[in-house]
């Protein structure tokens, strides 16, 4: 029976990546992300198993019926992918913007809170899997980082998750990259992690045994 996975920030970079090597391993896949064009092109390139869901990741209510949509489509849902994150323009806390932290916190945040907590249900149905974005910058002490302080929380929150999930079967892993080539970043950076190396971490974790619960993956560009 094929699998379903669930995917924020599918439209580009780590999300469009995972969205592609999930496909390829035999997984459908419903793509959540705020452009509508981008991932309908997606969802055309990787055909019938995918299903494009336009919607904005800090909306619950968008994002519950978006679980339920894609539930409907597929037929239930085995895991989800809480991707979607942003960063600071302004770095350190006395030059940054406030607002630009508002927005950072509800998309590295609340994000991940509302896409947790509108799976569980459907996720308890299948003994499922929650996986989310984390960072090298949660493992380390960045001057001043706003952005690394909601990956830090990004962290605790995958522990804390995993605890929680693992009473009734379920599983929960924190993906937490090095420096990534996406548009995250001005400058194409070849040596660097790429995101299909983040999507195979993804679909290694997803395909683990149920006897095993990877926590975390940490991985670093090797240049």
């Amino acid at each position: 029976m094929t699998r379903t996975l669930l995917i924020t920030g599918a439209s580009s970079g780590i999300g469009a990546a995972t969205a592609r090597a999930a496909a390829k391993a035999g997984w459908n896949v419903a793509l959540v992300a705020r452009s509508e064009d981008k991932l309908g092109k997606l969802a055309d390139e990787i055909g019938e198993h995918a299903l494009a869901l336009p919607c904005d990741a800090t909306d619950r209510d968008a994002i519950r019926d978006a679980l339920a949509k894609t539930a409907e489509h597929f037929g239930g849902i085995d895991a989800v992918y809480a991707n979607a994150g942003t960063g600071a323009k302004q770095p350190g806390i006395e030059n940054g913007d406030p607002e630009d932290w508002h927005k950072m916190i509800h998309i590295n945040v609340l994000a991940v809170l509302y896409a947790a907590h509108e799976a569980i249900p459907h996720l308890r149905k299948t003994k499922g899997h929650f996986l989310v974005t984390g960072s090298k910058a949660g493992r380390d002490n960045m001057k001043g980082s706003v952005y690394s302080a909601t990956k830090w929380f990004v962290h605790g929150f995958g522990e804390n998750l995993a605890e929680e999930m693992r009473e009734w079967g379920g599983r929960c892993t924190v993906i937490a990259p090095g420096m990534v080539n996406t548009d995250f970043f001005d400058d194409e950076m070849p040596t660097k992690i790429q995101p299909e190396d983040v999507a195979n971490a993804v679909v290694y974790a997803l395909e683990q045994p149920k006897t095993a619960a990877v926590r975390e993956i940490y991985i670093m560009p090797n240049d």
